[in-house]
């Protein structure tokens, strides 16, 4: 019997190198052929191919993320989370004999089938039979809903479209912009500098319809991928639907959602097999298409052009109210869907009172770059709560907002948009009262610190308060939020784990199923000396100081820890790195350590946890090792307690290349269960010393 495999988990790190490991060990033992592609952080490895797939007697798929099916076709296969993968692989191997045919098609294992189902797909672009991914959902958070990992798709793709195309106008304004009389900043038709800003503004007009796009796309699958685009499109073109503004991002989320199910429906009507190859390249995306396009014109974009028209009169009725009153709503407005018809509706009201009484368009300018200056202070100020993407959009955000590019937060609200928005609101809310108070006068039709600099505004210096304050506001009630958010959650943002974390796996995982049984290899010390297997004693002390390149010492080693859950394991830990005199603040790493824990549990199964922090509480790198008899209940998907422990801390400058060399020897040696076995019958220190050399 020869069988196949794929594993995927949504970080791409260790869930998915177990489920591969648990696998390939079972149907050795079973004397079954397998062969297992993992779809990891860093791609796909070990990948099928077509004469894999046409000897194969069938296919299992532990994922809890989108994995296409369609090379599986006449094949059976059984789809379910990557956590059974790790803990009943033995029972995987006997229900994917009884599994259904996959039919062929263009589905894939996020939208085919419940937990523990199987895929079974069809000519019209394959089955849509669950309602979600599987996986293991619960306390532990291990696994997205459908919904949630949809947003995240059309997020990552439209990241690189609000950066590009933000950074080319701020740029393009910043050296080919010429002032005026009034104070604004005209880019002269024809140059060069007006080409880069018509580019810059291509990008930001792609951004939405790709938003919609790959959220329906991760839905649909392919054949969503049309009627997403193009109804993103539809809703940010307020012109089909008589309205002066477009629907913007929230538009978009609508019309990828729509344009997902909506497909998924259509996959389920039953079609003649003469059809069945038409359907997804031409059918379903014609029919889904032109039904989501003229139901956003005539259905939704009515009430959109509604808002929009009584919002600016409800505005008008207000500019006699109080000016604190009428900033407040100004800021809460611009803020909220960041260019949406809201948004616009508030602006294009302060900019036809621009003649007549800047102060309207005063309180706008403050507002306007409050949302991206928040966000991207935000980034800065909790850097972990932040994916590397996150991070680098949070720095491109600082620089579009300082140009008044309001949408330069659109990211960080289409990714957490129960946390976002509302501190953009509060922010922008404060930064249009002050200005409102302060009587701070725009005379053009532009917002952002640009305006100040270039002499447009009156009351400079309350400007930049009531800016700088706005955007502080943002920046720490989205902190808070986040947190919050997460310590209930228990589970990571959109980027739980960090790119070096990630990157481990190219190293960590080369061999699957690492050499089991046998003697154990000599490692090498620092000079490149082999060290005896046979040592004992003193030498074996001398050698485990080598261990990591010696940041993992006989200082920092504990036969046994006394704790019973996960926080009192962190602090025994922590107080057992103390030891090696490089703790500088230890109550500082472990807030380090536990806010980690919070962003997703390093418990990796296997009765294996490995806390770690990257923080300056430390003054540098240092690794601990202790072992639980009872075992500590660590969150990890295969349900197994922690009893064996490693802790890891770097500082913050050592970071990207130290946690990364520090996780993959660690991961590596550990995925052999000889090792493991080794290290937990260790009967003393000693002993315990001479095992942890073999990491290398």
């Amino acid at each position: 019997m020869k069988l196949l495999a794929v594993t995927a988990c949504p970080t791409g790190i260790a869930h998915t190198y177990m489920a591969a490991e648990k696998l390939t060990q079972a149907a050795e033992a079973r004397g079954i052929a397998m062969k297992v592609e993992t779809q990891g952080s860093i791609g796909a490895e070990n990948v099928l191919t077509d004469n894999d797939v046409n000897a194969a007697d069938g296919v299992i798929v532990a994922a809890d993320k989108d994995v296409d099916l369609s090379r599986f076709g006449g094949k059976p296969v059984l789809v379910v989370g990557v956590a059974e993968g790790i803990s009943d692989p033995d029972g995987l191997i006997d229900r994917v004999r009884q599994a259904p045919v996959h039919r062929g098609g263009s589905s894939s294992a996020g939208n085919a089938g419940g937990r523990g189902g199987s895929a079974s797909g069809s000519g019209s672009g394959g089955g849509a039979g669950g309602a979600g991914a599987p996986g293991a959902a619960g306390a532990r958070g291990g696994e997205r809903s459908v919904g949630y990992k949809a947003l995240m798709n059309g997020v990552s793709y439209m990241i690189p479209f609000v950066v590009v195309g933000g950074l080319l106008i701020a740029v393009s304004l910043a050296l080919g912009g010429h002032p005026q009389a009034d104070g604004g900043l005209v880019i002269p038709d024809g140059s060069f500098w007006k080409h880069v800003n018509d580019i810059g503004t291509i990008g930001f007009t792609l951004m939405v319809p790709v938003l919609s796009g790959y959220i329906a796309y991760a839905i649909g699958d392919r054949p969503a991928l049309v009627p997403g685009m193009i109804g993103g499109w539809i809703a940010n073109t307020g012109e089909l639907y008589d309205s002066k503004s477009g629907a913007g991002f929230i538009g978009a989320i609508v019309t990828g959602f729509l344009a997902g199910y909506l497909v998924r429906w259509i996959k389920l009507v039953p079609v003649s097999r003469f059809v069945r190859p038409i359907m997804p390249i031409i059918v379903i995306p014609v029919v889904a298409t032109s039904a989501l396009g003229l139901f956003f014109i005539y259905v939704i974009g009515k009430p959109i052009s509604w808002v929009f028209e009584n919002l600016t009169d409800f505005l008008g009725g207000m500019t006699g109210t109080s000016a604190a009153l009428l900033g407040v709503v100004l800021g809460l407005m611009i803020a909220f869907d960041m260019g949406g018809p809201v948004n616009k509706t508030a602006f294009l009201f302060g900019a036809g009172l621009v003649s007549k009484s800047p102060e309207v368009m005063g309180m706008c300018a403050a507002a306007i770059p409050v949302p991206p200056l928040g966000q991207g202070l935000a980034t800065l100020l909790r850097r972990r709560f932040y994916s590397d993407q996150e991070r680098e959009t949070g720095l491109a955000a600082l620089f579009m907002g300082f140009f008044g590019i309001t949408e330069g937060a659109i990211p960080f609200a289409a990714a957490r948009p129960a946390t976002v928005i509302p501190a953009n609101m509060l922010g922008g809310a404060v930064a249009g009262c002050i200005a409102g108070l302060a009587s701070v006068g725009d005379n053009v039709p532009h917002g952002g610190p640009i305006v100040a600099v270039l002499g447009a505004v009156d009351g400079v210096v309350m400007f930049f308060v009531a800016l700088l304050i706005g955007s502080a506001v943002t920046a720490l009630t989205t902190v808070g939020l986040v947190t919050l958010g997460e310590r209930r959650s228990g589970a990571g943002s959109a980027g739980t784990e960090s790119a070096e974390e990630k990157l481990t796996v190219a190293t960590a995982q080369q061999s699957v199923v690492p050499p089991q049984g046998g003697a154990a290899v000599a490692p090498q010390d620092a000079q490149g000396e082999t060290a005896s297997s046979a040592a004992v004693g003193t030498e074996a002390a001398e050698g485990a100081s080598d261990v990591l390149s010696g940041y993992l010492t006989a200082e920092t080693v504990g036969e046994q820890l006394s704790a019973a859950h996960k926080e009192a394991a962190v602090r025994e830990m922590a107080a057992l790195l103390e030891r090696s005199g490089k703790v500088a603040d230890s109550a500082g790493l472990v807030r380090a350590a536990l806010a980690r824990e919070e962003q997703g549990t390093t418990g990796l199964g296997e009765e294996i946890a490995i806390p770690h922090a990257k923080t300056d509480a430390v003054t540098a790198p240092v690794v601990g090792f202790a072992r639980s008899a009872e075992g500590i209940e660590w969150g990890a998907l295969d349900g197994t307690k922690a009893r064996l422990v490693f802790m890891i801390a770097v500082p913050e400058a050592a970071a990207g290349d130290e946690h990364l060399r520090i996780l993959s020897l660690l991961s590596r040696t550990l995925m052999d269960p000889a090792f493991r076995t080794r290290l937990l019958g260790a009967p003393d220190k000693e002993t315990v010393l001479t095992t942890l050399a073999e990491i290398r």
